[in-house]
């Protein structure tokens, strides 16, 4: 394989339309309308139906945004969040964007098994939890539900504004530390709540995240679940060689 293309030469047609249409919006700024369906599939000779495919393809990667009644657009570049122990807040500001989230639910409620197990207390325990849709530049990024043993934050629910920062409030109020985190990133689809909270498509893969952190005593502090948009955010981290 070299660029796509399989040694024996040959590609589906939609492939090639879309290595067409990529040329096309490489020469158009963002936010650009492309050129309608039927205009494509008479400039490239093609059917509607290859087109549309070359385009849903390029929806799905982030290249083009697609509005409804409106058309389709000359996505933004993707941002890039590092995959590291600071805040959402403070990893944003450092790339120049703006933070803001909506907050969706913050009560309190019993742990289920699964839950007290990986937070170490007892089950049906209670267990705070927050779930907010973070936003950059007042664009919904992802979806972002954090769980944290009631007894041990006894004031978060009265003292803290669940629109600020978690970490910072904490850091500050409560002199949480964090030492360690253990984070799994998978694939998955939004259920149709996350997708309408996020304003995506359901059929559009989302990037899955659930992180547990814990202090300098190796005590959790809590477990966090968030559900990315795949076409508008991705994360890199820097490997280190331990030799």
């Amino acid at each position: 394989m070299r660029s796509g293309i399989p040694a024996h030469g040959r590609v589906p047609k939609y492939y090639a339309v879309k290595a067409l249409i990529l040329d096309e919006i490489g020469h158009l700024g963002v936010g650009s309308p492309v050129p309608p369906e039927r205009d494509l599939a008479a400039r490239f000779q093609v059917a509607r139906s290859t087109v549309r495919q070359a385009i849903s393809e390029l929806v799905i990667e982030g290249r083009l945004t697609a509005q409804q009644g409106r058309g389709t657009f000359v996505a933004p570049p993707k941002l890039i969040h590092p995959l590291s122990l600071v805040s959402y807040t403070e990893a944003l500001r450092a790339m120049g964007r703006v933070p803001s989230r909506i907050v969706v639910t913050f009560e309190e409620r019993p742990a289920d098994d699964e839950l007290a197990a990986a937070l170490e207390i007892k089950p049906a325990a209670p267990v705070v939890e927050l779930e907010r849709v973070l936003l950059a530049d007042g664009e919904p990024l992802g979806l972002e539900t954090t769980y944290l043993p009631a007894e041990r934050y006894p004031d978060l629910l009265g003292g803290f504004d669940p629109s600020g920062s978690l970490y910072r409030w904490m850091q500050e109020r409560l002199g949480v530390v964090w030492a360690e985190a253990t984070e799994r990133i998978e694939t998955a689809l939004a259920s149709p709540r996350e997708a309408l909270l996020l304003q995506t498509n359901p059929a559009l893969p989302m990037l899955l995240m659930q992180r547990l952190s814990r202090d300098p005593a190796g005590t959790p502090i809590e477990q966090v679940r968030s559900l990315y948009r795949g076409d508008r955010i991705g994360f890199e981290t820097r490997l280190v060689s331990g030799r």
